[in-house]
Protein backbone atom coordinates (compact mmCIF):
# COMPACT_ATOMS: atom_id res chain seq x y z
CA UNK A 1 0.00 0.00 0.00
CA UNK A 2 1.14 3.58 -0.89
CA UNK A 3 1.12 5.96 2.13
CA UNK A 4 -0.22 9.19 1.60
CA UNK A 5 3.60 11.02 1.41
CA UNK A 6 4.84 8.85 -0.89
CA UNK A 7 1.72 9.73 -3.31
CA UNK A 8 2.16 13.20 -2.54
CA UNK A 9 5.73 13.09 -3.77
CA UNK A 10 5.26 11.48 -6.96
CA UNK A 11 2.70 13.72 -7.85
CA UNK A 12 4.81 17.18 -7.14
CA UNK A 13 7.19 15.73 -8.97
CA UNK A 14 4.88 14.93 -12.02
CA UNK A 15 3.63 18.65 -11.59
CA UNK A 16 6.88 19.60 -11.54
CA UNK A 17 8.17 17.72 -14.91
CA UNK A 18 5.29 18.22 -16.93
CA UNK A 19 3.65 21.81 -16.05
CA UNK A 20 6.98 23.84 -14.37
CA UNK A 21 5.63 23.81 -11.14
CA UNK A 22 7.27 24.68 -8.03
CA UNK A 23 6.81 22.68 -4.95
CA UNK A 24 4.59 25.86 -3.57
CA UNK A 25 2.73 25.77 -6.80
CA UNK A 26 1.81 21.84 -6.25
CA UNK A 27 0.58 22.25 -2.45
CA UNK A 28 -1.44 25.21 -3.34
CA UNK A 29 -3.21 23.78 -5.82
CA UNK A 30 -6.47 22.08 -5.63
CA UNK A 31 -7.49 18.46 -6.55
CA UNK A 32 -10.03 19.49 -9.31
CA UNK A 33 -6.54 21.59 -10.53
CA UNK A 34 -4.43 19.38 -10.35
CA UNK A 35 -7.13 15.95 -11.93
CA UNK A 36 -7.64 18.75 -14.84
CA UNK A 37 -4.28 18.42 -15.84
CA UNK A 38 -3.90 14.85 -15.05
CA UNK A 39 -6.57 14.13 -17.42
CA UNK A 40 -5.68 16.33 -20.46
CA UNK A 41 -1.97 14.88 -19.91
CA UNK A 42 -3.77 11.67 -19.77
CA UNK A 43 -5.77 12.76 -22.96
CA UNK A 44 -9.37 12.59 -21.23
CA UNK A 45 -12.36 14.60 -21.78
CA UNK A 46 -15.32 14.98 -19.44
CA UNK A 47 -18.65 15.22 -20.53
CA UNK A 48 -19.95 18.77 -21.33
CA UNK A 49 -16.43 19.66 -21.56
CA UNK A 50 -16.26 23.17 -23.70
CA UNK A 51 -14.44 23.64 -27.38
CA UNK A 52 -11.37 25.51 -27.35
CA UNK A 53 -11.66 29.01 -28.78
CA UNK A 54 -11.01 29.68 -32.02
CA UNK A 55 -7.58 31.66 -33.24
CA UNK A 56 -9.32 34.57 -33.67
CA UNK A 57 -10.92 35.06 -30.17
CA UNK A 58 -8.21 34.13 -28.42
CA UNK A 59 -6.17 37.12 -31.03
CA UNK A 60 -9.07 39.62 -30.08
CA UNK A 61 -8.91 38.42 -26.09
CA UNK A 62 -5.59 39.17 -26.16
CA UNK A 63 -5.87 42.72 -27.91
CA UNK A 64 -8.68 43.79 -25.47
CA UNK A 65 -6.42 42.56 -22.10
CA UNK A 66 -2.96 43.24 -23.17
CA UNK A 67 -1.69 42.25 -19.77
CA UNK A 68 -2.98 38.42 -19.82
Amino acid sequence: MTCFADAAARLAGQAGAYWGWSPDAFWRATPAELATLVGAVAGAVSEGAATPPEAGVLARLREEHPDG
